[in-house]
């Protein structure tokens, strides 16, 4: 196939180059009432947009960063089709101006009708949000929109045709990921900033980022005043703009060009071999409840996109003051039209939903049995190669782990995976079930072991384990505080989980005894080893790789300062960490079988068991503190067998295990013991591994993975 590189640009319709009327100077025509939001046209500008219970509407134009509109243009009835109005205004150059609505209608707040005509309201299919460039500083007038001049030139990239259960997913937050001066890096903080961490990544060897949310976000939201620092919305879980990256991870100015730079990461990111998942929140909006402000959603159809209860109020399932109202069709047409825009123009790879059971909520709050949103996303055609993970939970208290409504489509963070591998390997070896179903792929919640041929659920493809992200501990708090210490958020340590299944090894927090410390990145290697050795799709938080902390915070979402940024000197004085990181993810991806079912093993072992602490027990006591797993299966493409066999022994003692006889042919190999050999090795490169013939003695509190292999002479 010869290929060109020049654009086809389709035709503009003549009959839509002419002018039909006038509005305060401005030369006007009815527009494309089938495109929302405001695009560019070689004679200005179409600007399309639609309210159910509004009575009318007026589009204001500023110059640029001015707070007063320099003209006001309403729509004429005869621009208006259904509940659309739209209109194109001749001669406009983009980067003369911002625009923004006004919308009349009825006011009465207890039917959920909250319509103020002086209201200066937001696009919500804005492609920019106008507003200050610099991180933090507040915005003290509405928001305003820019239309975008999309230049980007994709080039021929293929979409990724990676499996979920393929990808080792590395969620981080594009500001606090570089703007520690120990990055290193040139643009602190910002989408170039992690641009430039690229080669990093690709030696660390995960092949997925999961960016905390991008969408434009107001950070000086609620922010406030603790013993002299200033707490920011610093997360960005509060959105602005669902169609708008947050302009303020730009380390230059884009006027009319926003997402650029984002484009540009994401390029870079795929021509390195990783994905590229966002983290979106439709579960709510950042105008608040009745006390917050009202600048998009609130103006153009209250009741339409909240959820509301009888008398007006807002139901709060999202802990955040207000819902939105996913399955009002309206709504369900933006969020698609939203994700089908990123996939599209930003060449995103998946999409993760925080507090995502909401979704599937009706707009009285009741779970849906058949959600109409969730099947809408799960069958789109667009939609039809990118990943769809699920925070199956929410503020509410339906929780849906196993149980989210998924058309056989949908992948889920595993919380069952996270409580019970956290409680087991610090001890509680009454998790010890559940524990070892989360290893082997969480079977029993999604659909069977071995098949994808559950009515609903996609067997391993479903399933992203994870011991640590954003919202709680890091994986080094996780085993340096019993107790959170959120003292800094300003709530006297109210906020934040109290059941973290953590454990301070002895001490909390910083200490300097030698055991402890030894102690605490033993139990990391632990949970790093059990993590890549699990079916299902490994996640880890940005930093865990090379012991970043946050001084025991489980709930940093205010702290834009130390607490939250990554400290890169930390990968200096833990490069051992970092490397151990490294061996256990280029071993899951060597070894397959680890990830999904193959072709029998020619050896004759069964494809997945659980062990006792005598390998030829293949049922565990409930409460056992000393386990194995293993995963065996034909290579077709090395021919050979790939067996991988890991023994976790949680208790304070040693203790002596067995591994299966393999025959006179294959034998066990030692590839990772993190306990150590006493000269800070904890990992064998294939050649340098020792052979086990028949037991091995497992030292107290640790991981152990074995390589079933021929035999070498």
């Amino acid at each position: 196939m010869k290929l060109y590189s020049q654009k086809y640009v389709p035709e503009f319709h003549k009959s839509l180059a002419t002018p039909t009327a006038e509005i305060e100077g401005f030369p006007v025509r009815p527009g494309l009432f089938d495109v929302f939001g405001a695009i560019m046209l070689p004679v200005g500008v179409n600007f399309t947009v639609q309210t159910h219970y509004g009575t009318s509407c007026t589009l204001l134009l500023f110059h640029r960063n001015a707070t007063e509109p320099y003209a006001i243009l309403p729509f004429p009835e005869a621009y208006k089709i259904g509940d659309v109005y739209s209109m194109i205004v001749f001669g406009l150059d983009i980067e003369e101006f911002e625009y923004a609505y006004q919308i009349d209608g009825p006011y009465d707040p207890k039917n959920g009708l909250t319509f103020d005509p002086n209201a200066v309201l937001l696009d919500p299919y804005a492609r920019s949000v106008a507003g200050p460039r610099i991180w933090g500083n507040r915005k003290i007038d509405g928001y305003h929109a820019r239309v975008v001049r999309d230049v980007f030139d994709w080039g021929v990239m293929p979409q990724s045709t990676r499996t979920m259960s393929d990808l080792i997913i590395y969620e981080l937050h594009v500001r606090g990921f570089t703007y520690h001066p120990s990055s290193g890096v040139t643009h602190r903080g910002t989408f170039a900033g992690l641009k430039e961490k690229i080669p990093y990544l690709k030696e660390l060897g995960i092949n997925a980022v999961e960016l905390m949310p991008i969408f434009e976000f107001d950070e000086t939201m609620n922010s406030r005043e603790v013993d002299g620092k200033t707490l920011l919305d610093y997360w960005g879980y509060n959105t602005v703009g669902f169609f708008a990256p947050n302009i303020r991870y730009n380390s230059t100015e884009e006027y009319n060009q926003e997402g650029t730079e984002l484009k540009e990461l994401i390029k870079a990111l795929h021509d390195n071999g990783i994905e590229v998942i966002l983290d979106v929140v439709f579960n709510h909006t950042a105008e608040g409840n009745e006390l917050g402000p009202t600048f998009c959603f609130k103006g153009f159809d209250n009741k339409v996109y909240y959820m509301l209860t009888p008398d007006g109020h807002y139901y709060n399932f999202s802990g955040c003051g207000n819902t939105l109202n996913c399955n009002n069709p309206i709504v369900r047409l933006l969020i698609l039209e939203c994700l089908r825009y990123w996939a599209v123009s930003y060449r995103i790879d998946g999409f993760r939903f925080d507090l995502a059971s909401i979704l599937g909520r009706h707009e009285d709050g009741s779970p849906l049995n058949n959600p109409p949103l969730l099947e809408l996303l799960a069958t789109d055609p667009i939609l039809r190669n990118v990943k769809l993970i699920a925070e199956a939970w929410d503020a509410g208290g339906l929780y849906q782990v196993g149980r989210f409504p998924a058309s056989k489509r949908w992948a889920e963070w595993n919380g069952r995976y996270r409580d019970a591998l956290r409680a087991y390997l610090k001890g509680d070896s009454w998790h010890s079930w559940d524990a070892a179903q989360s290893i082997t792929g969480s079977g029993d919640i999604y659909g069977g072991h071995y098949s994808d041929s559950s009515s609903n659920y996609a067997g391993y493809n479903s399933c992203v384990n994870f011991l640590t992200c954003h919202d709680g501990f890091t994986l080094y708090d996780l085993y340096s505080y019993n107790e959170k210490h959120n003292e800094a958020n300003g709530w006297h340590n109210t906020d934040g989980a109290d059941d973290n299944r953590s454990w301070n090894c002895g001490f909390e927090g910083d200490c300097d005894d030698p055991a402890v410390i030894s102690l605490r990145y033993r139990m990391i290697r632990n949970a790093c080893t059990v993590l890549m050795c699990s079916r299902g799709t490994p996640m880890f938080l940005a930093g865990d790789e090379f012991g970043n902390t946050q001084y025991g915070n489980n709930n940093a979402y205010c702290q834009d300062n130390e607490i939250s940024w990554l400290d890169w000197g930390l990968l200096e004085k833990n490069r051992d960490l970092f490397e151990f990181f490294k061996f256990m993810i280029a071993y899951r991806r060597k070894h397959p079988i680890i990830r999904k079912k193959l072709p029998d093993a020619v050896c004759g072992m069964e494809p997945l068991r659980t062990h006792d602490v005598n390998s030829e027990k293949t049922d565990i006591p409930r409460d056992t503190k000393t386990m194995a797993v293993s995963f065996a299966g034909y290579n077709p493409l090395t021919g050979k067998d790939d067996l991988v066999y890991v023994a976790l022994n949680t208790h304070w003692e040693s203790v002596r295990i067995t591994v299966p006889f393999l025959g006179n042919r294959l034998a066990w190999y030692l590839s990772v013991n993190t306990w150590g050999d006493g000269q800070n090795r904890y990992f064998y490169p294939e050649g340098e591994e020792v052979r086990i013939d028949h037991e091995f003695i497992m030292p107290p509190r640790t991981v152990a993975v074995f390589t079933g292999r021929e035999v070498r002479s």
